[in-house]
């Protein structure tokens, strides 16, 4: 079967972003299946693109897939896109590509905007190693999981605005009010911001100031020598030193670095 399936790449924002290549297949296709046809059919419109729209979405992926399969068996030229970004990216498609693949259908992409690499060539790292780790959980314990996971690796997700002030909460909770995060809204749109700052701050700046759109965030590696007991003990002292009392000691670090709270006061009475 001849390369009659594309998983193509649309703006996350700025309808201006679409590659020429995109524009190009787009509107060389017979059918677009898309996450909304009324979001895409903005797409469609501006870049003249005349292809048959439909919807294939998380809800009815696994028909649509039958339907596309068909499609593609009779010659017709099929393009996935998602309402913003690249398909199959924290957006439905992996359903459709596993049922294409194994019906030997030759599938190719065509490469484009995408909110994780937009948003992290925007945040200074130490270290090009991240894990994205799409949507963060809802649940408390589950983000809690996530962030003991990763602590030593700069850990990428995406949030809605609506939840984002919890997990924020829940992450001041986690490693303490001192910790680095970034967290970017409306990348590419008139009104983009990235915060780059102590979770404490940015906490504050949103009960402040309006969060609508879409967010990414990182929260930012822990480094290894945190959890050494050279440093353990180097903080232990300086406590020491201020005289606060072993049970204070143990719970003031505990706090702050995220260390079994046991761990520390047998280290302080030695």
């Amino acid at each position: 079967m001849s390369y009659n399936f594309y998983v193509v790449a649309t703006p996350i924002g700025n309808l201006s972003d679409i590659s020429m290549r995109a524009v190009e297949v787009l509107k060389s296709v017979d059918y677009i299946a898309c996450e909304d046809t009324r979001v895409t059919r903005i797409l469609a419109d501006k870049y003249s693109i005349k292809a048959k729209l439909f919807d294939c979405h998380k809800f009815n992926e696994k028909e649509k897939s039958c339907q596309i399969l068909d499609l593609l068996k009779d010659d017709k030229k099929v393009a996935l896109v998602s309402d913003a970004g690249t398909p199959c990216i924290s957006d439905p498609g992996s359903t459709l590509i596993k049922t294409l693949y194994e019906n030997g259908v030759k599938i190719t992409s065509v490469p484009g905007a995408c909110a994780v690499t937009t948003f992290l060539s925007l945040v200074p790292r130490d270290s090009e190693e991240y894990a994205f780790i799409g949507f963060i959980p809802r649940v408390k314990k589950q983000q809690y999981d996530i962030l003991d996971k990763y602590r030593y690796t700069n850990c990428v997700f995406y949030e809605s605005p609506n939840r984002l002030m919890d997990t924020l909460l829940n992450i001041q909770e986690f490693f303490g009010e001192d910790k680095k995060i970034a967290v970017a809204r409306e990348l590419t749109k008139v009104f983009e911001e990235v915060k780059i700052d102590e979770v404490k701050n940015i906490i504050k700046y949103y009960r402040e100031n309006t969060l609508k759109g879409e967010i990414v965030a990182l929260v930012f590696a822990q480094d290894k020598k945190e959890d050494s007991n050279e440093f353990i003990m180097e903080k232990i002292n300086i406590l020491k030193e201020e005289g606060y009392s072993p049970k204070d000691i143990s719970k003031i670090i505990s706090k702050l670095y995220n260390i079994n709270k046991n761990k520390v006061y047998k280290m302080v009475i030695g």
